[in-house]
């Protein structure tokens, strides 16, 4: 199939390769280009939603692994923090496959791939697997987490700068929202069929993974201009930025995601009382990561408005609130209270999310100003590299909520951590954008 553009002068080759694309064009955009774009946008979310769904796929079935199946609350942390560390670790050759195999080439294989960690998911999971099983089968889920970064830099070549903060937003939203539909199969699977079913909840996504992939290859194209950037991550990884935020995404995404897989968990450990059922505290999980997600573009148009950085600030100071709360309520065994609290560290971490990710191309575009073509290169390639080191936040939160949980029976020690990380990434944001001294450098 060929791709013709509602414009005479676009070429195109065979095969869904897009040979000419120019989103700065207005002319070029509103006689075509933006409808593309549109399609391509649409199901980059479906199939990046589905990613994200199967991800976070351990975060609802550790509540399935009762009594019978001899798995201890450390090592349920253990099961959600092996595909939060392997997805993480696939973000940034999943951001090169974009360049390799082209956005609509590898979003197919992408999507193909999470069959495997569904099908094997749905049929081998029942009481008397060893628990080296069930880590195999959860680290390969990790698969789910590459899809962000791949289709994240996709969507960035699509679209032309004016608009690349609502197309990222939107397309991260869409995506981050997996998270919560995987918890309400959970919750539906457990209502209809009991906490004897766990293979049914992977089960689900299998028919829609097909549908992801070959939606993927119908409808969505590549890019051929997308092969010119093979060398922006290695570029991108002398900029001390690309570091400076990835450690601020740690504190933002690394919270959401790491949160998400954990939350289920620490409802039955610390309230093990009220939720002594896994139905319980499916009621809630789905509530913070769904609130998140749909908060994420709020943050990067609050960015546009007031400043990416200083809105990076402020949530840092929120968030390290709202995980006192949390310590506070813990303490205090006050459930009410610690919900408010983990459902606010939900939001503002889907807050920070966006304003994070809205100030790396300000960035760049002020250090390279004068040439566009870098400073979206380097811009494009710090996405990928922080979205791999962010994720490895949720494999801390998941880690330090098993320690905690081992050394001292409780998790306030994690709640503590937390609290100093935050402060930490307040300290680095003023430091590094907000001072005076700073602002003359660079100002986001």
């Amino acid at each position: 199939m060929t791709t013709v553009l509602e414009r005479p002068s676009a070429r195109s080759i065979s095969g869904h390769w897009i040979d000419d694309w120019r989103p700065e064009d207005r002319e070029f955009w509103d006689n075509g280009g933006s409808a593309i774009a549109k399609r391509n946008l649409i199901f980059s979310i479906f199939s990046e939603h589905i990613g994200f769904s199967v991800w976070t796929l351990w975060s609802v079935l550790v509540l399935f692994l009762g009594p019978a199946y001899g798995i201890d609350p450390a090592q349920k942390f253990l099961l959600t923090a092996v595909p939060t560390l392997f997805g993480a670790g696939l973000r940034i050759p999943y951001t090169f496959a974009v360049a390799r195999f082209g956005g609509r080439n590898w979003t197919i294989i992408s999507a193909s791939l999470l069959l495997i960690p569904s099908i094997a998911a749905a049929f081998l999971i029942k009481p008397g697997v060893s628990f080296s099983t069930l880590l195999i089968l959860a680290a390969l889920a990790g698969v789910g987490g590459g899809n962000f970064a791949s289709s994240m830099a996709n969507i960035n070549a699509f679209y032309p700068d004016r608009l690349k903060g609502w197309a990222l937003g939107i397309n991260a939203g869409g995506g981050n929202l997996g998270v919560a539909a995987v918890q309400l199969v959970g919750l539906f699977v457990l209502a209809t069929f009991g906490a004897g079913s766990p293979g049914i909840v992977a089960g689900i996504y299998i028919p829609l993974i097909v549908i992801a992939a070959a939606g993927s290859a119908i409808y969505m194209d590549n890019l051929s201009q997308a092969r010119n950037e093979k060398r922006g991550m290695r570029d991108a990884a002398k900029e001390g930025h690309a570091w400076v935020m990835s450690l601020l995404y740690i504190g933002t995404f690394g919270s959401f995601i790491g949160f998400g897989f954990a939350f289920g968990q620490v409802l039955q450990v610390q309230f093990a009382e009220q939720f002594n059922t896994p139905i319980k505290a499916a009621y809630l999980t789905f509530l913070g990561p769904l609130l998140g997600s749909l908060i994420r573009p709020l943050g990067g148009a609050l960015a546009d408005r007031l400043g990416g950085a200083r809105v990076t600030f402020v949530n840092f100071i929120a968030m390290a609130i709202g995980a006192s709360i949390v310590l506070i309520a813990a303490q205090q065994r006050s459930l009410p209270l610690y919900i408010v609290g983990f459902i606010t560290l939900f939001v503002l971490s889907g807050l920070g999310n966006g304003s994070t990710y809205k100030m790396i191309p300000g960035i760049f575009r002020q250090k390279y100003a004068g040439d566009e073509h870098q400073a979206r290169r380097i811009s494009g390639a710090v996405i990928g590299i922080a979205g791999a080191v962010g994720a490895v936040g949720g494999v801390l939160v998941n880690l330090a909520f098993r320690q905690s949980f081992l050394t001292y029976k409780d998790a306030d020690a994690a709640y503590v951590a937390f609290i100093a990380f935050y402060l930490l990434c307040v300290a680095v944001t003023w430091a590094v954008y907000l001072r005076p001294a700073a602002r003359t450098t660079i100002a986001v």
